[in-house]
């Protein structure tokens, strides 16, 4: 992708992924938020592949490096949670391989307000991300066994009940976890060029459809009937069903009606009481993502307009937008709580830079 020269937010995404890239590989999540300064394998997914798209594959690389050796310097945590789960002791979520590490690759030390950590998507991403940067080739040599050891983890985990990509547990079940382990499993096969673990996705693929769809359309829980704005990942881009599908074209409908305000951005799902509930910049980027992928560029084109207009001054984007809040009353005791919402957020950034890409494609 070839960045514009008048496109100051492109050019802004690009420094703020690079800037936000420590020596280890690990990409932050966001530099001047506290809670957020660790580097989580699901936004650190898109952002390598953003970096991938933008030609910075270099700095792809040196992310995908961070998180094998974070993987493997940690393998007797995953392998031992694999044999107790696979044993039926199901370890305690705090037991279970993190959803985010320090940038140097360690574990993160307890403290007063433990992390949710126990997160299977990011594992997934990983493996879709990594099956992108690699073009679908084939992977080689010891890359090839941390590949297999976080294949046998998904695997593993997906049954199990476990907080969402929204750090929320929310009855511990979720449409979109279940997509990440789908493409994920799906990467794997390719990754190792074996045919089991495609068998395995389409194991996943079956629970959700089995599962999770209500009237034609997903739901973001089996207990749950509302539309989640990470039920667009399901077609774009983890291709558990093709864009085209009925029950995806009655998801982003959905996603349409109840969780896009027309002429604004996407919420993640009604109901949202953090920072009050706004709209979600990496969320309006993935609609238009969709909307692009399905060749309309007249739905996507409004989408485009709003994230840039979100934009600080120099470029910077938010997590969300607090503008149109469902629960007003929320934003001041988060305000308190952790300071101004996350600025610049390097997954929002990604997701930019991966709509424009899909729009100058």
């Amino acid at each position: 992708m070839a960045i514009s020269t008048a496109d100051t937010v492109a050019r802004r995404s690009v420094e703020v992924l690079k800037q936000g890239q420590a020596e280890s590989g690990a990409l932050i999540a966001s530099p001047a938020f506290p809670v957020y300064r660790y580097a989580w394998l699901r936004d650190g997914a898109f952002c390598a592949h953003a970096l991938d798209i933008v030609g910075e594959t270099e700095a792809a690389s040196a992310f995908h490096a961070w998180v094998v050796r974070s993987i493997e310097s940690h393998r007797a945590m995953i392998e031992r949670a694999i044999e107790r789960i696979d044993a039926r002791d199901t370890p305690r979520p705090e037991e279970m391989p993190p959803a985010r590490y320090t940038l140097d690759g360690s574990l993160e030390q307890p403290d007063d307000e433990p992390w949710p950590n126990f997160q299977v998507d990011g594992y997934g991403m990983w493996l879709w991300a990594l099956s992108e940067h690699l073009r679908g080739l084939p992977a080689a040599g010891g890359l090839r066994d941390t590949i297999e050891l976080v294949a046998r983890y998904v695997e593993s985990t997906w049954p199990l009940k476990s907080f969402s990509c929204w750090e929320e547990f929310d009855g511990g079940e979720h449409a979109s976890t279940l997509g990440t382990a789908v493409a994920g499993l799906e990467a794997a096969s390719r990754l190792l060029d074996e045919r089991n673990w495609m068998e395995r996705a389409d194991d996943v693929r079956e629970h959700l459809l089995g599962r999770f769809l209500q009237s034609g359309r997903f739901m973001r829980g089996p207990a749950d009937e509302r539309v989640d704005g990470s039920l667009l990942w399901l077609a774009v881009p983890f291709q558990v069903l093709p864009v085209h599908d009925p029950r995806i074209e009655a998801t982003v409908e959905a996603v349409r009606r109840d969780l896009h305000r027309p002429g604004g951005g996407v919420y993640r799902y009604r109901g949202d009481s953090y920072y009050g509930g706004g709209e979600w910049i990496l969320l309006a980027c993935s609609l238009a993502w969709h909307e692009l992928q399905r060749g309309d560029r007249d739905a996507a084109e409004p989408l485009r307009e709003w994230v840039r207009a979100q934009a600080q001054p120099n470029g910077d984007l938010p997590e969300q937008v607090s503008g149109h809040l469902q629960q007003p009353e929320m934003y001041a005791p988060w305000f308190e709580r952790w300071g101004p919402v996350a600025t610049p957020l390097l997954w929002s950034h990604a997701m930019y830079l991966i709509m424009e890409s899909a729009a100058g494609a």
